[in-house]
């Protein structure tokens, strides 16, 4: 099927001409989904199904990609730089990494307007929003449920400076009108929040399509999973729709600075520590413990950013690194056992 999509209208830019050679004639094409040994791309000359294999077999490709075609086949000779990238820590125990999306724009941060408002899961996804060069957007679902969302907004609202929050009904195309601007030609949005908020009705609003979607269970308000794998979708407006899997587990790994980008006020506050390496605890000339003293910076929310600086430094450390270090501590744990034995047979 012949596509009218310009290289432009999907999310083509500067950033992606300048990896590619004046000369070449190689084709690019952007990825729209990803499937175990293939995956669906849209170009200039429409949209096709490439096998993975050979050199793109080995290739790390993620739904957004932008890739290079051979003329002939189709077969992806080189995958091209990404200016950002969703990614956490897979589930399980080997610390793999799965990549979610590449090159989004904007990033909708799904939740809704009952129990499974939460801000702590909130932090997690702003942090990936920060990493990824992504401008997030809290958007609070079932808006219609409640007799006022005025709590939830300002709950949201103070996660971050300057993060734009909207409540909404996902099933009201006029509700969803708001998002729009973030959804015009050339721009890529992309959906992230657990199951049952509400994720997939509003796939459907913004796009018109009409996946099924699962009730949520009434004793606990949560969802099913629906979307059960990444994909792009074309939205009214031009632009292009990430939708991703309702995620229980989301680890962070390697957010660099995007903590302090989202914790603003607790990495400001320790900038005016006494000691550099002040673990705001109980040293003196503490800048945030004073805070929390004073009543201007809650103590969960320093509690909530030490545990995910911890969470991701422990899974950006690389297996090598993490095996090292529980061996290490293997070891002194046995130093320590040999000498305990040690002196209690000298006792004897």
């Amino acid at each position: 099927m012949e596509s009218e999509d310009s290289l432009q209208s999907l999310g083509w830019r500067p950033f992606f001409q300048s990896q590619v050679e004046p000369d070449s004639n190689l084709l690019p094409a952007r990825v729209l989904n990803v499937h175990r040994g293939r995956v669906e791309i849209a170009c200039e000359r429409g949209h096709e199904v490439v096998e993975l294999t050979g050199k793109s077999a080995s290739m790390a490709i993620a739904v957004g990609d932008w890739v290079l075609l051979e003329t002939e086949g189709p077969v992806i000779a080189r995958l091209l730089d990404r200016f950002g990238v969703f990614q956490r820590r897979a589930a399980g125990t080997a610390g793999g990494i799965q990549l979610i999306a590449a090159n989004v724009d904007t990033l909708f941060v799904v939740t809704s307007a009952n129990r499974d408002f939460n801000v702590a899961r909130l932090e997690r996804y702003l942090a990936i929003a920060h990493d990824a060069g992504a401008f997030p957007v809290i958007v609070i679902t079932k808006a219609d449920t409640v007799d006022s969302v005025s709590d939830f907004v300002a709950r949201a609202s103070a996660l971050s400076p300057g993060v734009l929050v909207e409540a909404l009904d996902a099933r009201s195309a006029s509700d969803v009108e708001v998002l729009m601007p973030w959804c015009e030609s050339g721009q890529t949005v992309a959906l992230l929040g657990s199951s049952g908020v509400g994720k997939s009705t509003l796939v459907n609003t913004l796009t018109g399509d009409h996946q099924v979607t699962k009730a949520v269970r009434e004793e606990d308000q949560r969802g099913r999973h629906t979307t059960t794998s990444r994909s792009m979708h074309r939205l009214a407006g031009g632009g292009w729709l990430v939708d991703t899997p309702g995620m229980r587990e989301l680890q962070l790994v390697d957010v660099g600075g995007a903590l302090d980008d989202v914790f603003a006020e607790v990495a400001a506050l320790a900038g005016e520590c006494r000691f550099l390496d002040c673990s705001h605890e109980s040293e003196p000339g503490c800048a945030v413990q004073s805070a929390i003293a004073a009543g201007t910076l809650d103590a969960e929310r320093l509690r909530r950013y030490r545990k995910l600086l911890l969470e991701d430094r422990r899974n950006t450390e690389t297996v090598a690194e993490r095996r090292s270090r529980d061996k290490n501590f293997g070891k002194m744990v046995k130093s320590v056992m040999a000498g305990k034995r040690k002196d209690k047979g000298a006792k004897h």
